[in-house]
């Protein structure tokens, strides 16, 4: 198994790792994570700032083992399916708990979810013909906005909670705009597959 995905493999495990660190009622099994209280008016629990360091080292690896493997000429079918795993479960498994605890609203993993399926099920069409439909910019701007969007929710907003603004939650919902853009724009470079002959 090569470098980039050893790295992918890294990821799918620490996903699992933080989905199971949040969804687990800790408190139930007499585990308490403490919350401290930042500017004295933040409670910031413990066990959202670890999942959040967690969320950030998954998410460089994503950057990293992608480069490496096309630096390298190390791209596999293994590691493109497994990528892609690697960054539903990541990034869907930790939406819907987001919204589950109440940090975003219940719109953003149905729409951002819904939008997976779609697209994938326009890249699946399109490879099985042969056509290979390309990421595009605002695709790739949606991911960029999702991660930062979601990493600083887990990091409560900090530092820009201390002034008053959401940034973390704003990036999510431009991320979700741009989910359902990006979505059109697969459809179109992908609408010649579904033309009957």
């Amino acid at each position: 198994m090569n470098l980039p995905n050893k790295l992918t493999i890294g990821r799918i495990i620490t996903a699992i790792i933080i989905l199971i660190m949040l969804i687990i009622p800790w408190d139930n099994l007499g585990i308490v994570f403490p919350t401290f209280q930042v500017a004295g008016r933040i409670p910031v629990n413990l066990k959202y700032i670890i999942a959040g360091i967690l969320f950030v080292l998954a998410a460089l690896t994503d950057f990293l083992d992608g480069h490496i493997a096309r630096s390298r000429n190390l791209v596999t079918d293994f590691g493109k399916v497994m990528d892609a795993i690697a960054d539903k479960v990541l990034v869907n498994g930790l939406l819907i708990i987001l919204a589950y605890d109440g940090f975003i609203s219940i719109a953003i993993p149905v729409i951002i979810i819904t939008r997976d399926i779609f697209v994938d099920s326009f890249k699946m069409a399109s490879g099985k013909k042969g056509k290979v439909v390309a990421a595009s910019f605002t695709g790739k701007a949606k991911t960029m906005c999702m991660m930062i969007g979601m990493a600083l929710t887990m990091f409560y907003n900090l530092p820009f909670e201390l002034i008053g603004i959401n940034i973390g939650y704003a990036l999510m919902i431009i991320a979700t705009i741009l989910s359902v853009i990006s979505a059109c724009e697969y459809y179109y470079n992908a609408k010649d597959t579904f033309k009957a002959k």
